[in-house]
């Protein structure tokens, strides 16, 4: 077991690959080296079917089966820009405009897009459990609102939500789903523009309260999670009795933590994802494809 782990680490330090691959290599290494996490979807139905409290996490990899970009990784600019460089207070004040430009893409693209049989099944299994008094709730890292699309009702949404406005002068919270969210950015945004749209400020989006420069209501890198979400997800982990983890690498925090710290205190944990993550083997199960496809069957009636 030793010596695996050490050719693991030999390897490494022989390729010159990405912070994706190491952490893919070092996962591999420790489940090579421990007992693996179930597959038998037979045995985690039986589970499924006597939970009365599921909790379930998601992230962006539910999304990225509805074709929504993650801005994450290879490939993942928005003109030359990563997330990171416009998802931030900083960016705000020093170019609203641009700031704005890049949402008012992602809110336009969002809606073109439509659920996916995992959104779906999600929302069925939330009615179909509420009918026999049992309970699942929804706590998401996605901003893109495609579980409200879906149909689910027990959704807390860790980083906020691409449809609604937050004033930066009276705090003031709006659902919004204008298109466009106001007359400057109309036609803005494109993806392959050449240069900014530089719209003066006084006519970006607009607090219909006090007539300040609203901003997406999401949480930006910087920024702390709201802490009445937080409160709430934290009681929903606490009290369930069965946990999905599906479509997320894992790797953001603070949410990254909330699986693990279920699984400690003996509740059952199953990850759906594409490939295994940096905490698959805390959990008692890991069903490895899209979950377009194996959560409608785990969820199943």
């Amino acid at each position: 077991m030793v010596l695996q782990i050490a050719s693991y680490l030999s390897n490494i330090r022989h390729l010159k690959k990405s912070q994706k691959t190491f952490l893919q290599i070092k996962t591999a290494a420790v489940m090579s080296a421990s007992t693996r996490p179930s597959s038998d979807m037979a045995k985690f139905r039986e589970i499924f079917k006597k939970a009365k409290h599921v909790a379930v996490l998601t992230g962006a990899g539910v999304s990225a089966e509805s074709g929504v970009p993650t801005f994450r990784g290879a490939g993942g600019l928005w003109r030359t820009f990563v997330a990171q460089d416009l998802a931030s207070p900083i960016a705000f004040r020093q170019n609203p405009s641009l700031v704005w430009e890049f949402y008012h893409y992602r809110r336009e693209l969002m809606l073109t897009k439509v659920p996916n049989p995992a959104h779906v099944a999600l929302a069925e299994a939330e009615e179909r459990l509420a009918a026999e008094g049992r309970r699942l709730v929804v706590i998401t890292q996605n901003i893109d609102e495609l579980h409200v699309k879906a149909g689910s009702k027990n959704i807390l949404e860790l980083h906020g939500s691409l449809f609604r406005t937050e004033c930066t002068q009276c705090g003031e919270v709006k659902a919004n789903t204008d298109s466009p969210i106001c007359p400057a950015l109309e036609g803005k945004g494109a993806i392959n523009a050449k240069e900014d749209a530089r719209i003066p400020e006084d006519k970006l989006p607009r607090c219909g309260t006090c007539s300040e420069l609203l901003r997406p209501n999401v949480v930006w890198f910087g920024e702390g999670l709201d802490h009445d979400v937080l409160d709430k997800a934290g009681d929903e982990l606490s009290n369930c009795d069965l946990c999905l983890v599906v479509g997320t690498s894992s790797v953001v925090y603070p949410a990254a933590m909330f699986a693990p710290q279920v699984a400690e205190r003996g509740v059952p944990v199953a990850e759906f994802n594409l490939e295994a993550t940096p905490v698959t083997t805390s959990f008692g199960f890991h069903f490895e494809g899209p979950c377009g496809t194996t959560l409608p069957i785990a969820l199943a009636p």
